[in-house]
């Protein structure tokens, strides 16, 4: 016999409808594992109509050691920013966070074979579509990296709760508190000003010669003298590091500074040479096609269970 507190308890351990596990529990003779098996296979069934649907909202979630040594940011969408602020689905992104600075694999396919962090009796794949079935909408890890560093130290910056998320990577002899404060300035300044590359020497050659070709076809458009082309063009290149480039931009938070300059200054201060070695900025469904919905028609769509 299937009783109430069998239902209460299979609903509190998988996040299910409370008729979805009464048919399970029913179908599995009242073995509650055995019922957690059918209702991960519908799961599955679920997450299979929902993933054609397009995921672009989400979090942006990092993950920094206690020492600063190891971090990691990781992507995880889902279609709506109402699913994105609801608190199973933060914590998998956080979870995700760690666990991606702890693999050792460096694609979100092998991640997704893992032993899910929080319950190693389920693969991170198996995870998260229990979670897409309990929420109801599509959902993906995106995409993930990593950093570590020995001598220095590693700093995160998120923007509008997980909008936009960035890690920062600073190499330096010394240990000081200064690291600290540099680091988020820089983690603050990648969040506001989206530089391409770190410096000139990291710039795509490709990039560059087409920036090349559109400034010369620019200059002679307007009548500049063909000689004097070239240098039009090379002063538009410096332009173009200033804002593209890391190092080479204007602080943010005092224009009498690039960051390259910012940086000499607290070096002194800390009496060693503190480096920018790698940043990394994500922001949340950038170059993912948006779908616009009639809000309307989604909420029908979702009371018909479609």
């Amino acid at each position: 016999m299937i009783t109430a507190q069998m239902v209460k308890e299979l609903r509190e351990r998988t996040g299910a409808g409370m008729m979805n596990c009464k048919k399970a529990l029913n179908e599995a003779n009242g073995d509650t594992e055995k019922a957690i098996e059918i209702l991960r296979e519908k799961g599955l069934s679920a997450a299979a109509k929902k993933s054609s649907r397009i995921a672009s909202e989400g979090l942006v979630k990092t993950y920094i050691s206690e020492d600063g040594k190891l971090a990691s940011i990781v992507e995880v969408n889902c279609e709506t920013d109402f699913v994105s602020v609801n608190e199973d689905f933060v914590g998998f992104a956080d979870n995700l966070a760690k666990q991606s600075a702890l693999t050792s694999e460096t694609t979100v396919e092998e991640l997704e074979k893992e032993k899910y962090i929080a319950d190693d009796t389920k693969t991170v794949k198996d995870a998260l579509v229990d979670l897409i079935a309990k929420l109801g909408e599509n959902m993906a890890v995106r995409r993930f990296k990593k950093f570590s560093v020995s001598k220095g130290l590693i700093e995160s910056y998120i923007h509008g709760g997980g909008r936009i998320g960035v890690l920062v990577k600073l190499e330096c002899e010394k240990e000081s508190p200064v690291l600290k404060e540099v680091a988020k300035d820089v983690a603050m300044q990648v969040a506001a000003a989206n530089p391409l590359f770190l410096d000139k020497s990291t710039v795509d050659s490709n990039a560059l010669e087409k920036e090349k070709e559109i400034y010369k076809v620019q200059a002679l458009n307007e009548g500049k003298p063909e000689k004097i082309v070239d240098k039009i063009v090379m002063g538009k290149v410096q332009k173009y590091y200033k804002e593209n480039c890391l190092v080479n931009q204007v602080w943010v938070k005092d224009s009498d500074f690039t960051i390259e300059k910012y940086l000499k200054g607290k070096s002194k201060e800390v009496g060693a040479e503190i480096k920018i070695s790698d940043f990394v900025r994500f922001e949340k469904g950038e170059g993912i096609e948006k779908k616009e919905e009639n809000f309307a028609e989604e909420v029908r769509k979702q009371m018909e269970g479609k």
